[in-house]
């Protein structure tokens, strides 16, 4: 008796058990590659997710909102193939359904801030290689009003001769976590851009890993054209466009907040000089700081010849660095580099970028030929970095190659007294 009322509760478990998990499958969103959505919020994945994302596809989605609305993107989750420069999986971002004003390009596991259109489009588009690694990503979209002083969105385009940026909440209380501002200023043909920081709080960091205000010549966020990444309490110098065109990135992490900013840019005529480094002459002291550094035929006339030791060049180098030659570019006499570094002895002015574990700089070799550099090959850089933290190599400083079992030799550099 007992056990057929047991094994007849037992079955209706059992049946009941396999409604919830059959509703269940149905109820879960599944997502394709791309698509056009529309309306107020909705949410996006990879092609997939939470399943591994497939290899060899470009998928395209087009968020439109209502007009005189703007479209604010948070990442809810994010793990793609990993590297420093998301060269083969990755997640971009553009305002509009063109692409043309990048908002940024997202790899790995960090979750960016808050990313907002200019208007009421935004296309966002995945690519990936031939090899996977990773869930994807999953994105949820939402209609605001533009510059909403709701604590979250900042940022726009900018036009007029002269105006203000700022952080959320200035001055009232320290900026919130977790967001992303873009500012995209844009002046006449036959001028260029002055941007000037008059207070700066930005929570420090000895490679500006977590909150920082990154400037790039152009309309986009490209590495290639960044003019400088800052944070840490004082204002950066001012800065000067190429050209017509500078945008400007704030982020902020999930973590510590800080005071945040207040910047202010105005138009220039296209003469007036880029640059606040006094002109090079013979009689320029060079007590507190080392000339900038630049390419010229005599400097490269030189005879090519390594001289001293590392320990000999070590307290005149502004930046003791090892690392492996990821890219090399030769640009007229010099040689362009991106660095993936392995140790640093001594940091000094040298900007460096973090994604995850890895750390990268951009080094200029002034002289392609003297030092020589092969890509995929390690050496230790010794060198300036001007005042954009772009390492300068000259044939006066000290370049060889490095091998693993090397670190130990050099790792006495660290407790040379200078």
């Amino acid at each position: 008796m007992w056990w057929r009322i047991c094994s007849g509760f037992c079955a209706w478990g059992l049946l009941l058990l396999a409604g919830i998990r059959a509703q269940s499958r149905q109820q879960r969103q599944s997502f394709g590659c791309g698509g056009n959505l529309t309306g107020d919020s909705g949410v996006i994945g990879s092609q997939g997710y939470p399943g591994v994302y497939p290899p060899n596809t470009k998928c395209v989605w087009r968020i439109t909102v209502a007009e005189g609305k703007v479209v604010v993107l948070s990442f809810r989750f994010i793990d793609l193939e990993s590297d420093n420069l998301c060269r083969y999986d990755f997640v971009d971002v553009y305002s509009g359904h063109t692409s043309g004003q990048r908002l940024g390009r997202f790899c790995g596991t960090f979750r960016p801030g808050a990313l907002v259109s200019t208007g009421n489009k935004m296309l966002v588009q995945m690519v990936s290689d031939a090899n996977t690694a990773g869930s994807g990503f999953l994105a949820v979209y939402s209609a605001a009003h533009p510059h909403e002083q709701g604590d979250q969105y900042c940022g726009g385009r900018l036009v007029k001769p002269s105006g203000t940026f700022k952080t959320p909440n200035w001055p009232e209380k320290d900026y919130p976590a977790g967001v992303t501002c873009t500012w995209h200023i844009v002046a006449p043909k036959n001028q260029i851009i002055e941007v000037k920081f008059e207070k700066f709080d930005v929570e420090r960091d000895n490679y500006c890993r977590y909150d920082y205000v990154a400037i790039f010549n152009g309309g986009e966020i490209n590495d290639a054209k960044r003019i400088g990444k800052f944070c840490g309490d004082s204002p950066p110098a001012p800065v000067f466009s190429e050209g017509n065109q500078l945008f400007i990135q704030f982020l902020s992490d999930l973590s510590l907040t800080a005071d945040g900013f207040i910047g202010h840019y105005k138009f220039r005529p296209k003469k007036f000089p880029t640059t606040t480094v006094p002109p090079i002459t013979t009689t320029q002291p060079t007590t507190t700081r080392p000339i900038p550094l630049k390419y010229s035929a005599a400097l490269c006339q030189q005879k090519c010849k390594r001289k001293g030791t590392p320990e000999s060049h070590y307290c005149s180098s502004n930046f003791v660095i090892t690392g492996t030659v990821i890219t090399a570019a030769m640009r007229g006499g010099s040689t362009f580099a991106t660095i993936n570094i392995i140790n640093i002895y001594k940091e000094g002015n040298l900007a460096i970028q973090q994604a995850g574990r890895t750390m990268s700089t951009k080094v200029v070799i002034l002289c392609k030929k003297c030092p020589h550099v092969r890509r995929g090959f390690s050496y230790i850089f010794m060198g300036e970095a001007d005042e954009e933290g772009r390492g300068k190599i000259a044939p006066q400083h000290f370049v060889m190659a490095f091998k693993a079992k090397n670190q130990r030799a050099f790792s006495t550099l660290k407790n040379k007294r200078c």
